[in-house]
């Protein structure tokens, strides 16, 4: 069992930044592939970005790639999301995820999640 925390969301002007971090309890969180997601109102839920467990392997959507960061410190069992230049769309409830080897972009191959942290950018 993981549970997973995430922290850092908050209001931020366009342009600025902001980092996101995600907790995780349980021992073999460095064995797990953490991802981030984001959901605006009324929109499903889409992919941001994630770190497979093993090597530098990270993944981004096109929509974010260039501006966010994703990282992790397995020693502290954290998840990072640095997140720069932010834009009014990237507002939104930004969640984090684990899971043992999911397809990266598919929420629901994900194991476990957190309980979301809101982002709002304004322009």
């Amino acid at each position: 069992q993981v549970q997973l925390v995430e922290s850092g969301g908050g209001l931020v002007q366009a342009g600025g930044s902001l980092r996101l971090s995600c907790a995780a309890s349980g021992r073999t969180f460095s064995s797990y592939t953490m991802g981030w997601f984001r959901q605006a109102p009324g929109k499903e839920r889409e992919f941001v970005a994630a770190s497979r467990w093993s090597g530098p392997s990270t993944y981004y959507a096109d929509s974010v790639k260039g501006r966010f960061t994703i990282s992790r410190d397995n020693a502290k069992n954290t998840a990072y999301l640095q997140m720069n230049s932010l834009k009014p769309e990237d507002t939104a409830v930004y969640y984090c995820a684990a899971g043992s080897y999911p397809r990266v972009g598919v929420p629901a191959e994900y194991d476990y999640w957190g309980q979301g942290t809101q982002v709002t950018v304004s322009s």
